[in-house]
């Protein structure tokens, strides 16, 4: 802040000896050309006085040799020179067309400047006309401005620098004693001595500072305290200990390790778990090593974090830190298998496709043959839009976006026409489809239903056997609505009944092929189910055929 003054004073004091020295050689250079104006005026009218006395003897060369500030010179009406005092008249041009000459000859008089930039000065010329029509004309050289100031620029620089000299220690010593107050003030309490009362406001302000400290720690206590209550009571399970002892451990880490915690706390961690990889996790982050590892234990997976704590980069202890992993290996387990199985069942029609294409191509197909290996790509190519078709709905409904508001849907109704769009696909397998029960509503969405019923009563027929029969029944009770489907197909084992609503799960894989299935179907009827809110009973045996029923909140649910 000192140094920061001092500057800022040098540099006005700088500034304000350089405009003064500019305002004062300015007006003394401006008095001086009209002082020297003045005395050429002068001289002009003496000599004219002379010429005019002496009937022009006064001009001679005797007064060539007399110094003179001026240059004197005579000219004819004319403009030829009849006598100049600095040369010879004789061997000088004609003056005529000199703009002072022309003036004095018709005005009378005349001034002018004229600057010369080979010797870096001006030169005032004062001309006057005789009675006899001759014109005198008096000249006299003087500086410029800038020479004019250039000349006094040595003694300016030299006042400059005593003067800065003289004013840093003034400055110096004003400074330090303005500053020395505030360098002593006691910012803790900045109100009890105030020096300066310029700075009342800005210590108020540190004052209003202070406080709203002493409050923002308060509320950093409370909060501390309001951490400890929480990590007490969190989900997941906490364990801190120094090298010697547990310091703490929550509920939630004393129910997984079955212990309680005036049992561990003060104690070395090794009474909270005997486990080898959980004492060889916190051993080795007691040692200062970061260790993660995956622990199991009671039938469910942990992850156990354990972060040393350094203090001055040494290990001082250890964050002990065990979250249950189980539903997330799950879910990544079913991801894994739903991309391989995404991965197998897009790569099966697209290399049937390549193939027959390629046997085309390559003109390896009788020509009578085409049609056929047409048909099979466009009925790969089917499957293949079938099972993205099936793909993206399931994504969606996973996610939730069913794209559609709800709205009230009868079942009946929609069943009617699901069964009259697969009757061709019945009256292949000579297959009878009918409908009984009371008509039912329900509030759902519209195409998620016509999915999931679609895909029951298509199973009904793909894996029905021929002239077998496909049987819907509805009914409803005060707060449930029943959709139920039964056929006489070939049945499902009951080792294969909890799986079937699994993506890509087919009890036969080669019949399910053969029939053109994606292994989605079933699938999306469980996940429309749940978008609302609806049960699922499934009941078969091998050879006695498949009862599947859907079972929908009612009104009074």
């Amino acid at each position: 802040m000192k140094q920061k003054i001092l500057n800022q004073v040098g540099v006005l004091l700088i500034s304000s000896i350089l405009v003064t020295f500019l305002v004062v050689s300015l007006s003394m250079y401006e008095q001086f050309a009209g002082y020297m104006k003045e005395s050429v005026r002068e001289e002009a009218g003496y000599i004219c006085m002379a010429i005019e006395q002496s009937e022009g003897s006064y001009l001679n060369d005797e007064l060539k040799s007399i110094a003179t500030a001026s240059r004197i010179t005579l000219l004819d009406s004319d403009g030829a020179v009849l006598y100049d005092s600095e040369e010879d008249e004789n061997t000088m041009e004609n003056h005529s067309n000199r703009p002072e000459f022309q003036q004095a000859v018709k005005n009378g008089n005349s001034e002018m400047i004229r600057y010369s930039e080979t010797l870096s000065k001006q030169t005032y010329y004062y001309a006057v006309r005789l009675a006899n029509g001759k014109v005198l004309r008096m000249a006299r050289t003087m500086d410029t401005v800038l020479s004019f100031l250039q000349s006094s620029i040595t003694l300016m620089g030299i006042l400059v620098f005593v003067i800065v000299i003289i004013a840093f220690f003034v400055v110096q010593r004003q400074t330090s004693s303005l500053i020395e107050p505030i360098n002593k003030l006691d910012l803790e309490h900045p109100l009890r001595h105030v020096e300066y009362e310029e700075l009342r406001p800005l210590l108020m302000r540190v004052h209003e500072q202070n406080k709203q400290i002493a409050a923002q720690l308060q509320e950093q206590r409370e909060r501390h305290e309001e951490y400890l209550a929480i990590t007490e009571n969190m989900k997941d399970g906490l364990v801190v200990a120094s090298q010697t002892e547990v310091l703490s451990i929550n509920k939630t880490a004393q129910k997984l390790f079955r212990v309680k915690a005036e049992e561990c706390v003060g104690k070395p961690i090794s009474r909270v778990s005997r486990d080898s990889a959980f004492r060889d996790a916190a051993e080795h982050a007691l040692a200062g090593e970061y260790n993660e590892i995956v622990w199991n234990i009671h039938d469910r997976s942990y992850q156990i974090l354990a972060n040393p704590v350094n203090v001055s980069g040494k290990p001082y202890g250890v964050v002990i830190l065990i979250w249950d992993i189980t539903e997330q290996k799950e879910a990544e387990q079913m991801r894994r298998e739903f991309s391989a199985n995404v991965s197998h069942e897009l790569k099966t029609p697209l290399m049937s496709i390549s193939g027959y294409a390629e046997l085309i191509e390559n003109e390896m197909v009788q020509p009578q043959d085409i049609p056929e290996f047409a048909a099979r790509i466009h009925q790969e190519a089917n499957r293949l839009t079938a099972l993205v078709q099936d793909i993206i709905q399931l994504s969606r409904l996973e996610e939730g976006d069913c794209g559609e508001p709800e709205e009230c849907v009868n079942l009946t109704e929609m069943t009617g026409e699901i069964i009259s769009s697969l009757e061709h696909t019945a009256c292949q397998k000579n297959i009878q489809m009918s409908i009984t029960g009371e008509t039912v509503e329900i509030q759902g969405v519209r195409h998620i239903l016509f999915e999931m019923l679609y895909n029951l009563l298509d199973n009904g027929i793909k894996y029905n056997v021929e002239n077998g029969w496909v049987k819907v029944s509805t009914w409803k009770t005060l707060d449930k609505v029943y959709w139920q489907v039964t056929d006489s197909g070939i049945g499902i084992a009951p080792e294969h009944l909890d799986r079937i609503y699994e993506r890509f799960y087919r009890v036969d894989k080669s019949h399910s092929r053969q029939t053109g299935g994606t292994g989605l179907g079933l699938s999306i009827v469980k996940h429309g189910a749940l978008m609302h809110h609806a049960e699922i009973r499934t009941e078969s045996l091998p050879g006695k055929g498949t009862t599947i029923t859907l079972i929908f909140p009612g009104e009074e649910a």
